[in-house]
């Protein structure tokens, strides 16, 4: 259950109120400096989601601008101002989504929220260059409340409302782990190519790091997805949500046939008196599963419950495209040999990492055994996968 949050109206018809001075009529001061008047009283009181800081930011930075008061502005000043709030918005937006072991780049963090990408550039040159022209800024200034509006104050007012889907779709992670699988081989076939070829795996793992980023963002596109509603600090059940949401699209991939099972049937079971992968699946995959666990613990709670799923289900056509490409065409939904390939990995993975949750959520064994359990009971089989053995 999710707490209840903080907000700084009283209701939602003063956001509505605020939003109307603000955007009703570029050229009316008063209104203006009354969504001033209302932030700074806000703000007063409690934190201010970063949308709202920015708003204010940006109108205080337009008033001084059109100030009638003020005989002789001093541009460099106005400049300073105006360059200081879209910093502060552009940065705001971004920090919170370097949450991944691997730095990923403005640029692309940006162009996920919808961010306008000269706004990025204006940023860079602002901080790292020369300061833009006032009337660039003006602009950026406009833009930038063009987007807080479509963003975050609509979406805020009417959440019944289309959510803006500006954002581009999810690359598929299958080619990257085309590209890890194809390189540990090599690796694999001879070890003497190990130290030429381990900075190239190395940066695979890291890529796929940086997807697994990109799919927390995916994972909910809409106004919440920039944190607008977290004021008091970090939502950490939202952020659990993100985080297994990406996980999935990641272990969905790996238990396509191709990756974690071999497309060969004769590879997928040989003979052993253990009830395990083959090694050569293990020595291809366990680097990179060992590798998201580190920074990811819940993975392999995901990847088993993904595979019983898998098990268990027939999987339905999720509907749409920025998900999973498959490694190989998958001919029969119905296939022994990858069912049983997928039960070993289930064990391997069980037998590996399965420890009582610090969190005290169920061990991965006791995880596996409630989904078998309330799947398979007396009466509880409907829409349970057929496997013809």
């Amino acid at each position: 259950m999710k707490l209840p949050r903080r907000v700084p109206w009283a209701n939602i018809n003063e956001l509505d109120q605020l939003c109307s001075w603000v955007f009703m009529d570029e050229s009316d001061l008063e209104a203006k400096r009354f969504a001033v008047n209302r932030l700074s009283a806000w703000r007063a009181v409690t934190a201010l989601p970063h949308a709202l800081e920015s708003t204010l930011s940006i109108l205080t930075a337009r008033l001084i601008d059109t100030s009638e008061t003020q005989q002789s502005p001093s541009w460099l000043s106005l400049r300073q101002n105006y360059a200081a709030a879209i910093i502060r918005m552009v940065n705001g937006l971004v920090d919170p989504l370097q949450a991944g072991a691997y730095a990923r780049s403005i640029a692309s963090i940006a162009a996920q929220l919808g961010l306008p990408s000269w706004l990025v550039e204006l940023r860079h040159s602002a901080t790292h260059e020369d300061l833009p022209s006032l009337e660039v800024l003006r602009e950026a200034a406009r833009e930038s409340l063009t987007w807080l509006l479509h963003n975050y104050f609509l979406p805020t007012i009417n959440p019944s409302a289309p959510r803006p889907s500006t954002a581009p779709p999810l690359r598929p992670v299958t080619p990257l782990l085309k590209q890890y699988k194809t390189l540990v081989k090599i690796v694999a076939r001879d070890t003497s190519l190990r130290k030429q070829n381990q900075p190239d795996i190395d940066a695979i793992m890291r890529d796929i790091e940086r997807w697994l980023a990109e799919a927390k963002l995916a994972a909910d596109f809409a106004a919440d997805a920039y944190g607008w509603e977290t004021i008091d600090g970090n939502d950490v059940e939202q952020e659990d949500s993100r985080e297994k949401w990406a996980l999935e699209r990641l272990c969905d991939a790996l238990i396509e046939k191709g990756a974690l099972v071999s497309l060969s049937q004769k590879r997928r079971n040989l003979p052993s008196d253990e009830f395990v992968p083959p090694h050569s699946s293990l020595v291809l995959w366990t680097p990179l599963l060992a590798h998201t666990h580190t920074y990811h613990p819940t993975f392999p709670s995901v990847l088993t419950t993904r595979i019983v799923e898998n098990l268990l289900y027939e999987q339905p056509d999720l509907g749409f495209d920025m998900d999973i490409v498959s490694l190989e065409a998958d001919e029969s939904q119905n296939d022994p040999s990858y069912h049983l390939a997928l039960a070993k990995w289930a064990v391997w993975v069980i037998k590996a990492y399965d420890n009582v949750q610090e969190n005290g959520e169920l061990s991965l064994r006791k995880n596996v055994i409630v989904q078998l359990a309330s799947t398979l009971a007396p009466g509880k089989t409907e829409g349970a996968k057929k496997i013809d053995v």
